[in-house]
């Protein structure tokens, strides 16, 4: 018995330090926000005091050099609009590939889950060249190129779900007059609301913070917050650090809150989808 408490102590020590080591970069982030940009490569780890104190400054001047409140509604966008189209199309996808045996729909199995081990590096010239040819290259377009690099783990963690609700159901919407479009919005999705929030939230953390695929696809004209903080950068290589620190700040509270509201969902949600079938 003292031997397990020792072990418990141990490993709660253990994942004490692995946390401040996760949560230091953020704090120090905060930290320096609120310092003078002359004083944060002098004194990255120490606190604001009289002299490197600026109030928010940096804040003001972020918002004003990078617009921010319009990379904010621009991300937002993005982030919403292909969150919910990821969910919707591929719970349906996935609803399909497991009820309708035949070798079309194993096939499309096996093809998104392939998708999942290929790199982005592998496909983003091509896929920027196919993007602007079919006039992607735009907010309403790079919906549809999130939609397409999310299916696979998003369609896998469905099918997963899916396979370990009982058929019978289905089988009873369908004796009640149900359609199939009916059974899936009355009775399936509904049950799926664990997965549902877990791949919500997963893809929502990734687009949110994504750099590289908006600055392919859509660039400055419609700058998401990650290609607007970027811009904080100078010639010669001159940067804001106080302002680039201070939009870190606004671009990471959204997120961290999103994600604590909805995190008990996580680990529920990748369990229920790695139901075997």
């Amino acid at each position: 018995m003292k031997k397990l408490k020792f072990k418990d102590s141990i490993l709660s020590f253990v994942l004490m330090l692995l946390a401040v080591a996760f949560l230091s970069p953020i704090f120090i982030v905060l930290l320096n926000s609120f310092k003078g940009k002359f004083f944060i490569s002098e004194n990255p780890f120490v606190l604001p005091n009289s002299e490197t104190f600026v109030s928010f400054n940096n804040y003001i001047s972020g918002i004003t050099k990078t617009g921010f409140l319009q990379a904010f509604g621009w991300s937002l966008f993005i982030t919403v609009s292909s969150v919910v189209v990821i969910v919707l199309f591929t719970s349906m996808t996935a609803w399909y590939i497991t009820r309708v045996k035949s070798k079309m729909t194993k096939a499309i199995y096996y093809l998104l889950a392939f998708s999942m081990i290929v790199p982005f590096q592998m496909v983003m010239f091509t896929m920027t060249k196919v993007a602007n040819m079919a006039h992607l290259d735009n907010p309403l377009g790079i919906i549809v190129v999130y939609l397409g690099f999310a299916a696979g783990l998003s369609v896998f963690m469905f099918a997963g779900f899916i396979k370990s609700i009982p058929l019978e159901i289905e089988e009873a919407a369908e004796i009640d007059g149900c359609n199939p479009v009916q059974t899936y919005f009355l009775v399936v999705f509904p049950i799926l609301k664990p997965t549902a929030i877990t791949v919500a939230i997963l893809n929502t953390m990734w687009i949110w913070n994504d750099y590289l695929l908006p600055y392919l696809l859509i660039g400055n004209e419609y700058k998401t917050i990650p290609i607007a903080i970027q811009y904080l950068q100078g010639g010669y290589g001159s940067i804001d650090m106080g302002a680039m620190m201070a939009m870190l700040v606004l671009a990471i509270i959204p997120i961290v809150v999103f994600y604590f509201t909805c995190q008990k969902y996580i680990v529920k949600g990748i369990v229920a989808g790695a139901v075997k079938g």
